[in-house]
């Protein structure tokens, strides 16, 4: 699903115009990136939590000439997934592998 599949989604349910569902949408999602940016975690219950990790800085590697270069501390955004979240996929994975296995 993407934004825009999102927001049709959120207009069918509620009955509100897109227009409306488009802010909606686009609000949550810039309160979401300005609570990140501003090292804030968020957590959803049953779906998962969203947090900045840091990462100290550590020497690399070109891959393409071999030369070592410095790799300067970075912040990067995170996912992890919920229990609920994760058992619904989990069961939904055994329920196709067990139909997959049954048709050979």
């Amino acid at each position: 699903m993407n934004k825009s599949e999102l927001i049709e989604q959120l207009s069918a349910k509620t009955g509100v115009s897109l227009h409306q569902s488009e802010e909606i949408v686009t609000l949550v999602i810039t309160k979401m990136r300005d609570t990140m940016a501003a090292g804030g975690r968020i957590e959803i219950r049953g779906f998962g939590s969203f947090v900045v990790k840091q990462y100290e800085a550590y020497q690399g590697r070109n891959p393409k000439t071999g030369e070592t270069i410095s790799v300067p501390p970075k912040k990067l955004p995170f996912f992890k997934v919920g229990k609920e979240l994760k058992e619904r996929i989990d069961a939904l994975a055994d329920s196709g592998s067990q139909g997959s296995s049954s048709r050979v």
